[in-house]
């Protein structure tokens, strides 16, 4: 600040009172002095600025950096939390940096709360979180009544996308689920529970959340020589992995098999893949966990939010072949 003073012709004082943005200053020193750091490079230190205050105004989020859908969310995130007055700190989850090291690194930058994406920790672990700051999980169910959670219905979810393919005349339909993902309990019920309403040959396969999952349980699908006419995968990366073994094998799809997705990320709205899938709509889980975040920053208790998704039928899906020609 004294080389911005010196530039300006001012005082170090003077220079604090304009990047504080408080009372005391003309507009015409004011810009002087801005006209003048931006000449010399000098950028004000936000984070060492908060370090003097009681409060950070800060609200940490974590997420894997591998997951599309969660980079959709984090998108819709940031006009959230700057409507509500706060800034936004991302802390990312990936192979070589495991969920806990993400979530104790937003507690060293001091955020008031922390909003966890897809979490994989433990009723225990988020308990002992919650005794540290206000923490909200998305995309699951907390297990707990001292953290909140707003999700989408997953039951409903898989069960408009057996309706859908009911609807379509497909009777047996393998779904591909997300092993020890968050969601796929709920997942996998309500697909057991919903072909069984119908009377549909329905079966779980056990899957993962990434491509290569996908492209493991379709190739074992086919070397089986599987029945199904339609596979359902726990999320989009899963059935695009699914779609690339069908292209390579020169399946055609829908003619010969349906495929749905899970989430409606960006991946699935690609003209060339078109896929079918179940939309969490990022808007709105955005806005409630934002809402919630603040509401339990003003004294309020935890919630637990959840939301009715919606079907969003593309090309990947369509008219079931002969039930008596096998895959």
């Amino acid at each position: 600040m004294a080389d911005v003073a010196a530039a300006a012709g001012v005082s170090t004082a003077l220079v604090s009172i304009v990047f504080r943005d408080v009372p005391g200053a003309s507009e015409a020193t004011r810009e002087r002095v801005r006209r003048a750091a931006a000449e010399i490079g000098y950028i004000p230190d936000r984070h060492a600025q908060k370090l003097r205050q009681a409060r950070s105004g800060l609200i940490g989020v974590t997420f894997e950096l591998q997951q599309p859908f969660h980079g959709d969310l984090v998108e819709r995130l940031y006009p959230a939390v700057v409507a509500q007055g706060w800034d936004l700190v991302l802390s990312g989850v990936a192979p070589t940096r495991d969920e806990q090291t993400a979530v104790d690194a937003l507690v060293r930058e001091r955020c008031e709360a922390v909003i966890l994406l897809g979490s994989r920790l433990s009723t225990i672990e988020l308990d002992d979180l919650a005794r540290r700051v206000p923490v909200q999980v998305v995309a699951r169910a907390s297990g707990t009544d001292a953290v909140g959670s707003v999700r989408m219905d997953d039951a409903q979810g898989i069960a408009l996308a057996v309706d859908h393919l009911a609807g379509l005349g497909h009777r047996r339909i393998v779904y591909i689920d997300g092993a020890g993902a968050p969601g796929n309990a709920d997942r996998v019920s309500g697909f057991r529970r919903r072909t069984a309403e119908l009377g549909l040959d329905g079966r779980v396969m056990v899957g993962g959340a990434t491509e290569s999952d996908g492209v493991a349980a379709m190739t074992a699908i086919l070397d089986a020589d599987d029945a199904a006419t339609a596979v359902m995968a726990f999320n989009d990366r899963v059935a695009i992995g699914v779609l690339d073994v069908l292209v390579r094998r020169g399946i055609a799809v829908p003619e010969d098999i349906s495929v749905m997705g899970y989430d409606d990320s960006r991946l699935s709205r690609l003209a060339h893949i078109g896929l079918t899938t179940v939309a969490q709509d990022t808007d709105l889980l955005a806005g409630e966990v934002v809402a919630q975040v603040v509401r339990q920053l003003a004294g309020g208790e935890p919630a637990e939010i959840v939301l009715a998704p919606r079907l969003v039928v593309r090309r990947t899906t369509g008219t079931a072949p002969n039930p008596n020609r096998p895959v």
